[in-house]
């Protein structure tokens, strides 16, 4: 039996079990879990004496907990056809569930998130059963579940997308996520950047951090779908994540960032609508074991902000141990370095309260403190100073921590949360003097050169000039650090921490080789895309070092400075987007090389030569037929392509403004010309997405293809067992990125895509050796925290 018919008896074994006996078509409305008891004493004490919810309110505050999470849904607001994506769901999709009744109830319509702006979130207290139970809502369902596979479409809670709305983003901004898995918060980050579609190379970026290998997987998997050049994901712990450089004017220069979401660890007790979990675990004891960390990431992260950057705090938990106890720490020992900022006319509409500035210390046994100078030595081990409030009310004051926000679940039918928005005015006290970096950088000629990285890890900071001690064993360590990598210089590699730095955890990555300038691989595909003299071919990398070369990636100019100038101390999980491909056939034409569909819109402005314009009716025929016959197009596409070679090509649809009924936005589709036909190179998922977005029903045609697959199953699995041994790393990482899908229930609930979420290159003849590499994947775990935390 194959994969997709054990799923569908499994669904049907659900429903029966569902349906039968009293209540349960109730506990499909409800979405919820009748058999845990959501009760937990010690929670109601703790947070009744605290005094966190406003008097008579408690009850509201306890009955929204104990109700389920309405789903969020998040519209990609950086591309071009969002507001046609908008369009059709709103007058399609949404216009088909008013006044639709499902046994015997009014579906309820889903509603905009009034504080996110130009409509592009909002929520359903739809649940799963609920969606399979009639044709309409089952279409709606497969609609979300096919265009967030595109990337058009995020599953996010709605608190979740606070954080990155407050940063204040813009394209310029160079940005840090400390703990950025699984990705949500990371996506909304790379569209901000991505404001101005017409700039394919945006200033800024995005690294996005996490010290969890497999969930670094997870977070490619989401940045993967938004198609920039402008990311790179790293796996480092984020309390000691390392100083990196960058190249100013021929000289390394500290990179400090402009932004840096600090979304960090927690014990997710404002999660309990969707972890009901929490209810039967809560204990105060998660807040004190985590406390210490919290406030070691969030330090780490201030002293990574430029002067003048915005930090947002943020944390999935309303424990002030968690929240008000880090930020009153933080601003105190910054001795006016920092300071709150004060955002209560940002995102009007929010219902939030403001943070508070008296709290006590509970243990799980329920014994209360108020002061430090209360806590018996037995307990200073699990207690510390900085969990409690500031005695001096002078200071407490000027700390403005009312400016800090938490959100409480029964105010906007949300989950719990809490965000506190920091400025950092001047360097910190500890670091008054930034690390002095007198490394000239060499002349480039010819190949690229990456030069040896400083062996500060970055978890400390530099407060005092080194003794002659620490001269010389530096001195030694950069001299085997040189020779080590003399080799990688020469040939201008970028690859993984050697191992006796740092230990490698799960995958062992491949290196980020910088094509040289006079690399005889480029020629053709200059001349046979006709690409513009302004193309930036400098940032074009591959991942191997030897052998042909099989995919072309492209990074942004900022990018590759991080990359080259810190390729010993940072551990590269992956970053750019793939813009070329090998393809055998077309050497006889002229290049090696085609179009890549994911990187199409960055490469798009530079191409000058093979664009051919088709009209909508040629959209349709290149999106719903495999290999059609040139004769089934347009006579004005037809006469285009008469004289042009075979090969690659661009095919280009803009929108008639004088035809308001047709798509509105324009499209970007990789092709290949044959002898005597015209196809697209396009992902399943985005040909659906592009038909859905000019009025083509899909739904039919989509349920008639997997009625299909499920015939030939068979024959499919018999295949797969033939060649399962030959299955490579980009396979396995997908197979990974499956498992880790299933396993973390946190924002990332969509299906995976069906192309890999991982792009690696290997050559054949390591294929045996990838698979072992990944086989041995091992997770790389905080030693601060137990697996149960859950991030914010």
């Amino acid at each position: 039996m194959g994969r997709r018919a054990r799923d569908r008896r499994r669904q049907q074994q659900r429903q029966e079990r569902g349906g039968a006996g009293g209540g349960g078509d109730q506990a499909g409305w409800a979405g919820g879990y009748p058999e845990i008891v959501k009760e937990n004493e010690l929670f109601e004490r703790y947070y009744r004496e605290l005094g966190i919810v406003p008097a008579g309110e408690w009850g509201d505050f306890m009955a929204a907990l104990r109700e389920p999470l309405p789903a969020t849904l998040r519209i990609t607001g950086y591309r071009s056809h969002a507001k046609e994506i908008l369009h059709c769901l709103k007058e399609k999709y949404f216009k088909e569930l008013q006044d639709l009744e499902v046994d015997g109830q009014k579906v309820e319509m889903p509603q905009s998130l009034s504080w996110y702006p130009e409509e592009l979130a909002w929520h359903t207290n739809l649940s799963r059963k609920i969606l399979r139970k009639s044709p309409q809502l089952e279409k709606f369902h497969q609609f979300l579940v096919s265009e967030t596979e595109c990337g058009n479409i995020s599953r996010q809670e709605a608190v979740s997308m606070i954080p990155p709305l407050l940063l204040n983003v813009n394209p310029h901004h160079k940005i840090l996520d400390m703990c950025a898995a699984p990705g949500s918060k990371t996506a909304q980050l790379i569209e901000m950047l991505h404001a101005d579609m017409n700039v394919p190379f945006p200033k800024g970026f995005v690294i996005a951090n996490d010290v969890d290998n497999k969930r670094c997987y997870l977070l490619v998997h989401q940045a993967k779908r938004l198609n920039s050049p402008c990311i790179m994901v790293v796996n480092h712990d984020a309390s000691s994540i390392p100083n990196l450089q960058i190249d100013v004017d021929g000289r390394k220069e500290v990179l400090f960032y402009d932004r840096i979401l600090c979304d960090v660890p927690c014990s997710g007790d404002g999660t309990m609508r969707k972890n009901i979990d929490v209810w039967k675990k809560w204990t105060t004891q998660n807040s004190l074991q985590l406390h210490g960390l919290q406030l070691r990431i969030a330090t780490r992260g201030v002293e990574q902000l430029a002067e003048g950057g915005r930090m947002v705090y943020s944390t999935c938990s309303l424990n002030p141990i968690e929240n008000e106890a880090v930020i009153s720490s933080l601003l105190e020992k910054s001795q006016g370095a920092l300071e709150l900022a004060d955002v209560s006319s940002e995102l009007p509409g929010l219902k939030r309260m403001p943070g508070i500035t008296k709290w006590k210390v509970m243990l799980k046994d329920g014994q209360w403190f108020e002061e430090w100078k209360d806590v018996p030595s037995n307990r200073q081990t699990q207690i510390r100073p900085t969990m409690f409030p500031i005695k001096d009310e002078e200071k407490l004051k000027a700390m403005n921590l009312e400016r800090c926000l938490r959100i409480l679940p029964h105010h906007q039918n949300t989950g719990g949360f809490f965000v506190a928005v920091l400025i950092k005015k001047s360097p910190m006290p500890w670091n008054k003097r930034h690390p002095k970096v007198h490394q000239k950088l060499p002349q480039r000629t010819g190949e690229t050169e990456v030069t040896a990285a400083n062996s500060d890890n970055g978890s400390e900071c530099i407060t005092e000039e080194p003794t002659l001690a620490e001269n010389e064993e530096s001195k030694k360590a950069q001299e085997l650090q040189n020779s080590d990598t003399e080799q990688s210089k020469k040939e201008g590699v970028c690859g993984p921490p050697p191992s006796k730095k740092m230990k490698l955890f799960g995958f062992k990555e491949d290196p980020f080789v910088f094509l040289p300038e006079d690399d005889p691989l480029f020629l053709p595909i200059q001349k046979f895309y006709a690409l513009d003299p302004s193309f930036p071919k400098m940032n074009l990398l591959t991942r191997t070092q030897e052998g042909k070369k099989r995919q072309l990636y492209m990074v942004s100019k900022e990018l590759r400075n991080v990359l080259l100038n810190n390729s010993e101390k940072m551990k590269v999980i992956n970053t750019g987007i793939k813009v070329w491909s090998r393809n055998s056939d077309g050497e006889q034409f002229g290049c090696a090389f085609r179009l890549a569909q994911e990187g199409i819109y960055t490469l798009y402005p530079f191409i000058h030569a093979r664009i051919i314009n088709v009209c909508i009716e040629d959209v349709k025929i290149l999106l719903t037929q495999e290999n059609p016959f040139l004769s089934k197009f347009s006579s004005e596409t037809q006469k285009k392509v008469k004289d042009m070679a075979m090969g690659s090509i661009v095919l280009k649809y803009d929108p008639d403004p004088e035809k308001p009924d047709d798509l509105q936005c324009p499209i970007v589709l990789c092709g290949w010309q044959g002898k005597t036909s015209l196809r697209a190179f396009v992902p399943k998922n985005e040909r659906l997405h592009y038909l859905r977005m000019m009025g083509v029903e899909v739904f039919k045609a989509k349920r008639k293809e997997e009625e299909s697959e499920s015939k030939t199953e068979e024959e499919v699995q018999h295949r797969l067992a033939q060649t399962e041994e030959g299955m490579d790393v980009e396979d396995k990482e997908h197979d990974l990125v499956m498992k880790m899908e299933a396993e973390i229930g946190e924002e990332s609930s969509h299906s995976p895509v069906e192309s890999s979420a991982m792009e690696v290159e290997n050559k054949t003849e390591d294929l045996d050796q990838s698979s072992k590499n990944a086989n041995s994947h091992v997770s790389q775990e905080s030693k601060d925290t137990d697996t149960s935390n859950v991030k914010g």
